[in-house]
């Protein structure tokens, strides 16, 4: 599988459960690995027939910037199914999200959820 890996995205956007989520904007920290067949772009070293990058790190911001999520898992599949709508080469995509400043008793540096959305 050839894989194109976006690392280490940040957005402050509105997301959770709580009041206090609803109510303050926190950091959202993401991955991004899509999958797609890269045997053309690599034979022909041409844009046309490669994956822009550049849309695939918006349409996934858009996507946090956008209505705010209860759940992680809802903001990553979202992510996810947007990214996969970008272009019909990608086959899956795999989101990494975390909440840098989840709201609990103990010193923790993230909280977050893996999932891929395949076609």
């Amino acid at each position: 599988m050839a894989a194109l890996e976006l690392r280490n995205i940040r957005v402050v956007a509105v997301h959770g459960v709580l009041p206090e989520e609803r109510e303050r904007a926190q950091p959202f920290d993401f991955d991004l690995t899509v999958a797609f067949d890269m045997a053309p772009s690599a034979r022909s070293d041409e844009l046309n027939d490669t994956l822009d990058y550049a849309l695939v790190l918006q349409t996934a911001v858009d996507v946090v910037l956008g209505p705010p999520c209860n759940l992680l898992e809802h903001l990553a599949h979202k992510i996810g199914d947007a990214v996969l709508r970008i272009d019909t080469r990608v086959t899956a995509v795999e989101v990494a999200l975390r909440k840098t400043r989840p709201p609990v008793a103990h010193d923790l540096a993230s909280a977050g959820v893996r999932l891929t959305v395949s076609r």
